[in-house]
């Protein structure tokens, strides 16, 4: 092996620990956002947890059944919030956008 055979090869590992740099740089991004993303979750998730303990509270000693207008404000604040009240995805947290069958939902809910 000649030294041009030599550095040509420690040319091309030096080239292919460039790219897994970048590949390493994007992973770590990417990690980075999961971790945000599952903070921002955890957090929703305690408060709806205590919501729904405080509502759990205030039903045992009210009446359960919500006047009309209330409950539906209730569900169009989840779904403001950025959660689903459709059957299909009922508390789950809307990552698209709107959901047709929340909107249809809200709508059918108001006309009554």
């Amino acid at each position: 092996m000649d030294k041009q055979d030599i550095f040509k090869q420690v040319a091309q590992i030096e080239e292919q620990i460039g790219e897994l740099y970048q590949e390493l740089g994007g992973l770590k991004q990417r990690i980075i956002t999961l971790i945000e993303e599952n903070k921002k979750l955890t957090i929703e998730n305690q408060h709806l947890r205590e919501r729904n303990q405080q509502g759990e509270t205030e039903a045992a000693h009210k009446r359960p059944e919500l006047p009309f207008g209330e409950g539906y404000d209730n569900l169009a604040r989840l779904y403001q919030e950025g959660f689903h009240i459709c059957n299909i995805h009922y508390g789950g947290f809307r990552t698209d956008g709107d959901c047709l069958f929340c909107l249809t939902f809200l709508r059918q809910v108001e006309h009554k």
